[in-house]
């Protein structure tokens, strides 16, 4: 899921919540072979049989919101496999050569479930971990402290660690994981990859508003004050910044993509401190030098 279909949902519940209505969460998984979408991808479907975003090209959907009825009457959660194999007697015929597991349920106004909308609106770090098979109960992983039980305090405390492990990672990803007898789902929640883009032209405007699309959360970097301007980049922030000040007002982290909008750097060109201050935060991370700036430079 990116920021944008994470806003979606929120907005979604907000909408639900405000009209007096019920509605269950709808998330992949797991997945085996292909599928349109990786672990964690979620929609939320409404007791009218609506829903908001998408787990496939579109044909999925309406079997998901049929379960996910059953799901908002009952209030007892369900995980359901759904073939994506085309020439499969019981396949839904959506064009995919895999299968997957779609955990349905009802959404609810618990602690657990207000921390974690909590952290999805500030795309604060947590995970939380969900039972599939073998155990009962929640857990939120945050930061600082852990909410809820999975029913037993060691188990609970492996769980967290397999959890803040995942989060470790360069790209942190949600999945399903075996932990002992019980096989747990670990849904994360982190915040959005960012989208450095030095040079603020007309070039520019396109990338910024395609990447904020995508989930990027994206800044802009130049010297030129007149070419920062909310108008021209209405989703980003705006850094209007010499070569000389990048190192104290641009930090570029393990999770930052970084574009270079103008041409003239390359070789020969005239603003040579850009490219030595980019190679200096990135050996500074350990990520090692780019065979490339020797020439560049």
């Amino acid at each position: 899921m990116n920021r944008r279909e994470t806003d979606q949902i929120l907005d979604a519940i907000r909408g639900v919540r405000a009209g007096g209505h019920r509605a269950a969460l709808a998330t992949v998984v797991r997945v085996r072979g292909s599928a349109y979408r990786r672990e964690g991808a979620r929609i939320l479907v409404r007791e009218d049989g609506s829903y908001e975003c998408l787990l496939s090209g579109g044909c999925l959907e309406p079997a998901v919101a049929e379960a996910a009825a059953r799901v908002i009457a009952t209030g007892t959660s369900t995980v359901t496999q759904y073939d994506l194999e085309e020439d499969s007697v019981w396949s839904l015929g959506i064009g995919c050569s895999g299968a997957v597991d779609i955990q349905i349920e009802r959404l609810e106004d618990d602690p657990i479930t207000r921390a974690w909308l909590d952290a999805l609106e500030k795309a604060g770090t947590a995970v939380l971990v969900k039972p599939l098979s073998g155990a009962e109960g929640r857990l939120l992983v945050r930061e600082r402290d852990v909410l809820g039980s999975l029913g037993d305090a060691g188990f609970d405390d492996e769980a967290a660690s397999r959890a803040r492990e995942r989060l470790r990672a360069p790209f942190p990803r949600s999945g399903a994981e075996r932990v002992g007898q019980a096989e747990l789902f670990f849904d994360l929640s982190v915040p959005p990859p960012e989208l450095v883009m030095f040079g603020a032209g007309y070039d520019a405007v396109p990338l910024a508003r395609q990447g904020w699309e995508l989930g990027f959360e994206v800044k802009v970097v130049d010297v030129r004050d007149a070419f920062l301007n909310a108008e021209r980049f209405s989703h980003a922030t705006l850094i209007p910044a010499h070569f000389s000040r990048f190192g104290e007002l641009v930090a570029l982290g393990e999770r930052t993509f970084v574009v270079f909008m103008k041409p003239s750097l390359g070789k020969g060109s005239r603003e040579p401190p850009l490219l030595f201050w980019c190679q200096r935060a990135v050996n500074s991370r350990g990520w090692g030098p780019d065979p490339e700036f020797p020439k560049l430079s």
